[in-house]
């Protein structure tokens, strides 16, 4: 008898889409493209009798082996499956998909030459103008280059210099020739920014001139400025890759190779700008069920183009894979010029490939000397479904429903991700509803910054049920982990070693002995939440009594300024507020008060 999978897979039309399939209690366990969706999913499965096909790869014949339920979503071509592809699975973070957390923009130096004394400035949005030049895209260093061209070349040194008409103090110092006075030409200027464009280019010569520099600070006492140089020196020679590759040609290359051993994958990325490397990057990949190299190199390629960049002409890649024609047509559609992807085999191109390919090696041999046994042994214990390589913390705070605000904290590579921690404002007045409303706004964000691993949340059972349900109503399965701080005279114990905190998971509640690692690992995550909820939530309280005062000494008493806070909400609706409004609230007296300055 046919079952019900069976009729729905052999019911798909044969049109592009996206494909989703699902397990027995209708978790979503991967999502895929097709140009044509029946082909692409039939070739899952053989019919007689109706199993996992016999010639798929380890990984996806263990998932489709747990396959109960399939969707698809029908797209007009194969361009736009392969975007909505990517944007499912970094949203909804399927069970078998690999998750690519890299969302990292690299700024570009840009110029505009249409302007008569243009300035060089940092910029990550990329506008078709042809006047415009664009150097980059520099992985590191670009702040670094672009403080290093002001100070070796006398170009405008800030926006606000051609407003004005008088000579400032930058030309005093010789570090401007004040065009706005008129003591320069625009000729003699563009010459001094071509200079600067070559030295741009050439990064052996920027920093030589900073060398110079460095030793005329030295040499005149200035060990401070010294010093500045030489960490600068420092952080534009950095990079990710040694090459002493010297290309011929001046053509621009934009290189990738991704080397995967066992459950590790990195994909290497590296920058070739007229015959020079410029810089380079990488990511690490983690996947406890394996990877497919073809599979990695689309997704690396789709996700890294998706951004605003500028590809350089041609893509060279390590080695060839699938549907390489397929996203030749998403370039074309992305960037409206014909991008050709090369496999070489020989020449300066395939050193380069080569080059990319040892060091993802070598970063690969690194990450695996990391020591992963605490995070392995979390998993265990807890039943998680994967190792937390990524972590989010959330916690919430506030005195008395005021100054309400909630934070988010990241751990990812054994540190915590400063840069990607978030504040929150809350509207909310209970600590059930806060933290509803914290995880609602974190979720709301998973499209562009895909869930983590594991979610910690400082609380009990009832907030690991609310974060639960509030998550799993987005379609999206993460692991939840609460942990509630035990209490003594109604006060909360944070001291680790001594603390007995309880734990809430899917499996239950534990209460680990005081000096458990696996404790502490946990206890290190809710704190640094915390941390940082409390200092937010005292810099906004902070800015609250500073903006209760000034009310008050424009004599408006605290039950008046209480009404005015529960009508108008903010102070800056309060100043915002028309007089009408004001004496509709507090009366023409006190609202006259309040108007003057």
């Amino acid at each position: 008898m046919e079952t019900e999978l069976e009729q729905k897979i052999k019911e798909i039309p044969p049109q592009a889409g996206v494909y989703q399939y699902f397990d027995k209690n209708g978790r979503l366990l991967y999502i895929g493209k097709a140009k044509i969706l029946k082909n692409r999913v039939k070739s899952y499965f053989k019919f007689t009798p109706f199993q996992a096909s016999s010639n798929l790869t380890p990984r996806i014949y263990k998932m489709i082996s747990e396959v109960a339920d399939i969707n698809y979503i029908i797209v007009e071509n194969e361009h736009d499956a392969l975007i909505l592809e990517n944007s499912l699975i970094k949203q909804l973070q399927p069970k078998y998909n690999i998750l690519l957390r890299d969302d990292k923009t690299y700024p570009y130096i840009c110029i505009n030459l249409n302007k008569p004394f243009g300035r060089f400035e940092i910029s990550r949005k990329i506008i078709n103008d042809k006047k415009i030049k664009y150097f980059g895209p520099f992985s590191i260093g670009a702040r670094d280059i672009l403080n290093s061209i002001y100070e070796i070349f006398p170009l405008v040194q800030k926006k606000s210099c051609l407003s004005s008409k008088k000579a400032c103090l930058f030309y005093q110092i010789e570090r401007c020739k004040a065009p706005c006075e008129g003591k320069i030409s625009e000729e003699d200027y563009s010459k001094i920014v071509k200079d600067a464009i070559a030295v741009i280019n050439d990064k052996k010569k920027l920093i030589q001139l900073l060398k110079e520099k460095m030793y005329y600070y030295s040499e005149k006492l200035l060990f401070e400025e010294a010093k500045e140089i030489r960490d600068r020196i420092k952080r534009i020679s950095q990079t990710q890759l040694v090459s002493n590759l010297d290309l011929a040609s001046s053509k621009s290359y934009d290189i990738f190779a991704i080397e995967i051993e066992e459950n590790i994958a990195c994909s290497v990325l590296i920058f070739v700008r007229e015959g020079r490397v410029i810089s380079t990057s990488h990511s690490i990949f983690k996947s406890e069920f394996g990877f497919d190299s073809s599979h990695l190199y689309r997704r690396v390629l789709v996700d890294y183009y998706q951004k605003d960049v500028l590809p350089a002409s041609e893509i060279l890649v390590y080695e060839p894979f699938e549907e390489i024609k397929a996203v030749e047509k998403f370039l074309f559609y992305k960037t409206k010029k014909k991008i050709k992807i090369t496999v070489p085999i020989r020449g300066d191109k395939r050193k380069l490939t080569t080059l990319a390919l040892k060091n993802a090696k070598e970063l690969i041999r690194l990450e695996k000397n990391k020591n992963y046994d605490i995070l392995i042994k979390v998993k265990n214990l807890f039943s998680l479904e994967k190792i937390p390589y990524v972590i989010e913390a959330y916690d919430n705070s506030h005195l008395q429903t005021q100054a309400t605000v909630g934070a988010m904290i990241k751990w990812e590579n054994f540190s915590f991700v400063k840069k990607d921690y978030r504040h929150y404002n809350l509207e909310a007045k209970d600590e059930y509803a806060q933290m509803s409303e914290l995880i609602t706004k974190r979720c709301e964000s998973f499209a562009k910054n895909p869930p983590p691993d594991l979610i910690i949340i400082d609380g009990g059972e009832t907030l690991w049920k609310l974060a639960k349900k509030i998550i799993n109503q987005y379609g999206i399965f993460v692991d939840i982990i609460a942990i509630a701080k035990e209490k003594k005279d109604n006060k909360a114990q944070r001291a680790k070693g001594r603390a007995k905190d309880t734990i809430i998971c899917e499996l239950g509640t534990f209460n680990l002995q005081s000096d458990d690692k696996r404790l502490h690992f946990i206890q290190k995550m809710r704190d640094e939440s915390h941390r940082f909820v409390i200092n937010y939530h005292r810099r906004v309280k902070l800015k609250r009594d500073k903006e209760i005062q000034l009310l008050k000494t424009k004599g408006v008493g605290e039950a008046t300024i209480k009404r005015l806070i529960q009508y108008f909400d903010t102070f800056e609706n309060i100043e915002n507020a028309s007089m009408a409004e004001l004496e509709s609230v507090i009366g023409i007296k006190i609202a006259r008060n309040l108007k003057k300055q």
